[in-house]
């Protein structure tokens, strides 16, 4: 663990801001935002979170992103678009432990307000000179594998994605994790990405950690839930689909 900080990764940790005006309830009430603000969390240069939903997986994500710089419907660092104000304060509960002379670059892609994204995209286009399609002309999968293909996720940066697999089909996120590998051979970036995805979760060299009720807690690919749930239903999905009659 210590050998990667030699390298300059953006972020180094994530901690509780020891001024910060925690509120009860929701979000501290999750047990791995609980576990965050205790213990503080150390980020590999790849870490992975997987979890049922409601664990806190996009709750925790966003923070980071938002703790960094990057605009909490999606976008690079100081982006400034939004829709609607839904995101949980604990962004501001946070600070993060930089590596030295890391890249303050980031960009954040999340699939709830990927249509918001690509909207904004779409209208400053002709403003930014850059060679972007219309992505509102593309579909979901299209448009984000376009997304990734830019320039925008070229280079070092901090590059977090919250369920990153929605629309894309099982080649396309296997394209994905491809790109992912690529990019990490750079020192300079780091990825954290929150998944439902078994192909996704098994970015090779990643921390992967599993929310649950009791917080989160690093496991293999092989031990985690959701892969061996897809395992039992592709060898038999009758073992399943039984219970929902």
């Amino acid at each position: 663990m210590a050998d990667q900080w030699l390298m300059p990764a953006p972020v180094r940790r994530v901690e509780k801001r020891p001024d910060a005006p925690v509120e009860q309830g929701w979000p501290a009430s999750l047990p791995p935002v609980r576990q965050l603000l205790d213990e503080g969390l150390d980020l590999s240069r790849a870490t992975v979170l997987v979890g049922e939903n409601g664990t806190g997986k996009s709750t925790l994500v966003e923070a980071v992103a938002m703790a960094f710089g990057m605009n909490a419907e999606g976008g690079s660092t100081g982006a400034m678009h939004t829709t609607w104000h839904s995101e949980s304060p604990l962004h501001d509960w946070l600070r993060l432990v930089r590596g030295a002379g890391a890249s303050r670059w980031g960009y954040f892609v999340r699939a709830e307000t990927m249509h918001g994204l690509f909207t904004y995209l779409d209208s400053t286009r002709r403003d930014s000179h850059t060679r972007d399609p219309e992505f509102h002309r593309l579909s979901h999968g299209e448009a984000f594998r376009t997304l990734i293909d830019t320039s925008r996720f070229s280079g070092d940066g901090f590059f977090v994605l919250d369920e990153p697999e929605a629309g894309l089909s099982f080649t396309a996120q296997l394209r994905l994790v491809g790109e992912l590998m690529t990019m990490l051979t750079s020192p300079g970036v780091q990825v954290l990405l929150a998944t439902h995805s078994p192909v996704i979760a098994s970015l090779p060299g990643a921390t992967v950690l599993e929310l649950d009720e009791e917080g989160y807690h690093e496991r293999s690919w092989d031990d985690l839930e959701l892969v061996m749930h897809y395992r039992n239903f592709c060898d038999s999905p009758t073992r399943y689909l039984r219970h929902l009659e």
